[in-house]
């Protein structure tokens, strides 16, 4: 299976799809907000420059638009998005082409209009559950600045284990040093938590 043939990903209210160029300027609107974009590692502060960042064919590809789908019928709301950076595990040189493609960085940003509803717990769910199904991965993880606790939280609430607590290793564009996390979640441990 090719890795786009099970995309678009649907949940029971939403549906998560390969970002296209044209959903750009969209995504600008709730990555330019500064309770958002404090907390993102890249937040150009123009909209000619997003779009210059995101048109790069290899971010391009990583990142996913999170669409809330209507009750009835009419177009779907864009209420985020995510990225799925898939990526090779570290190997010893002898047993390296083993680890090629096995796992993957996650990172997600919600509108904050949208936050507080389970939107966020119901889209990064859904993709572990393809990273370790038609992505065929055994590793999944990602990390956020610790005063980031919405995020942390919502990695704990899904069942990811907490791997690293850095003391101010992260230098945030205020100039400050912030302490940062990093969280994990192996494909069989993803399956105990589902009963598999």
């Amino acid at each position: 299976m090719s890795s786009h043939d099970f995309w678009p990903i649907r949940t029971e209210r939403l549906r998560i799809r390969p970002l296209a160029p044209d959903d750009i300027d969209v995504m600008w609107e709730w990555r330019r907000i500064p309770e958002v974009n404090r907390w993102l590692g890249l937040a150009p502060d123009t909209l000619d420059a997003f779009r210059e960042r995101y048109l790069d064919p290899d971010r391009l590809a990583a990142m996913h638009l999170i669409e809330l789908l209507p009750e009835g019928d009419g177009a779907a709301t864009p209420i985020g998005d995510l990225m799925i950076k898939v990526g090779d595990g570290w190997a010893q040189l002898e047993v390296a082409d083993q680890a090629r493609g096995v796992e993957a960085e996650l990172g997600w940003v919600l509108d904050p209009a949208y936050t507080g509803r389970g939107y966020a717990t119901e889209a990064i769910r859904a993709v572990i559950g393809a990273c370790f199904g038609p992505l065929g991965l055994r590793r999944v993880h990602a990390g956020c600045f610790a005063d980031n606790e919405p995020s942390w939280r919502l990695m704990e609430r899904i069942g990811m284990r907490r791997e690293e607590f850095s003391r101010k290793t992260a230098l945030h564009r205020s100039g400050e040093w912030l302490d940062g996390m990093n969280y994990g979640i192996l494909a069989e441990e993803w399956a105990a938590l589902r009963g598999q």
